[in-house]
């Protein structure tokens, strides 16, 4: 199968390799334009482009697929494959490769439709995800389900990246099976309102406002928010005027002497109290500094940890 796979972060990578190490052909490969990234702002290629250009694939950068009909129709792929693009796919693109664009999504659909499934299935405390393959429609994760890997579990402290690296992987497996059966003809998809996956549910984008850590929350909601924004957006929260990252919490303690926003420095540990209980931090990054374990920032902070809000 002639294949073109559309994709931009690191997660996707996984899946480009395992296509490049398939028996189809990689023809083409589609990713988001450079944008600015670290400190200086510096224009900075996606790590879908790194490798494909590293791998000899021609790459294309739209900023919008609306005037890429041509680029496609040179190509001509049997498939498009998606895993992480973050562009919209225009109708009239959808049938330009013989068996559609199919998508690798981090949710055993039809929950978590949206940009951000691992986030929200961590964030509300799920126990199990998985990957599903389906074929792209003009909704938002609508389509047809190709396939559905194995639920997979959700470690009691996993956070959305260590999550998402292990689904890449899962799901690398998952859209090549699912090409190979396509071209076997062997698939069988499934309408999402057939499947027996449960009700659907949404996953939106998660902003920065968003991941501003509200230590009124019960302790157990409080510790799977800043997972679930880590590494992406980053939870965060205000401490002395300043703001500060917060990362994956070491632990919780459930007490309900705890109050919440109080901030408790020991000489091996940092914690910030919510609703029925402390959140132990991990690390921490103050606006301007580096990632350093809370208990040494705490230990060279010049001023007054009291509080966090």
């Amino acid at each position: 199968m002639r294949v073109v796979f559309a994709g931009t972060p690191e997660v996707a990578v996984t899946s480009l390799v395992a296509l490049e190490e398939s028996s189809h052909k990689l023809v083409g490969v589609l990713t988001r334009p450079d944008a600015p990234a670290g400190r200086g702002r510096r224009l900075r290629a996606s790590p879908v482009k790194v490798h494909a250009e590293e791998a000899g694939i021609e790459v294309r950068t739209p900023s919008n697929l609306q005037r890429e009909a041509d680029v496609l129709g040179d190509w001509a792929p049997d498939v498009v494959a998606v895993v992480a693009y973050g562009l919209l796919v225009p109708a009239p693109l959808l049938t330009v490769p013989r068996f559609g664009w199919v998508n690798a999504h981090f949710s055993l659909l039809p929950a978590w439709r949206g940009a951000a499934p691992v986030q929200h299935a961590i964030g509300t405390g799920q126990t199990h995800t998985g990957v599903t393959t389906f074929s792209i429609d003009e909704g938002l994760d609508t389509g047809p389900i190709l396939m559905h890997s194995d639920p997979v579990s959700i470690g009691d402290r996993e956070d959305a990246g260590a999550l998402l690296a292990r689904l890449a992987v899962i799901g690398a497996t998952l859209l090549v099976s699912t090409i190979d059966a396509m071209e076997a003809g062997e698939l069988h998809p499934a309408a999402q309102d057939s499947v027996d996956s449960g009700e659907v549910s949404l996953a939106p984008r998660i902003s920065s406002d968003d991941a501003r850590v509200n230590w009124s929350g019960d302790v157990l909601d409080v510790d799977r928010w800043i997972r679930a924004c880590t590494p992406n957006p980053g939870a965060w929260t205000v401490i002395d005027g300043q703001r500060v990252n917060i990362g994956t919490p070491q632990a919780i303690v459930v007490d309900d002497s705890a109050s919440p926003g109080v901030i408790y420095v020991e000489k091996s540990q940092v914690t910030i109290g919510a609703r029925g209980g402390f959140i132990v931090l991990g690390e921490v990054q103050a606006t301007g500094k580096k990632t350093m374990a809370a208990a040494d920032w705490a230990r060279g902070y010049r001023g007054e940890l009291t509080r966090a809000t």
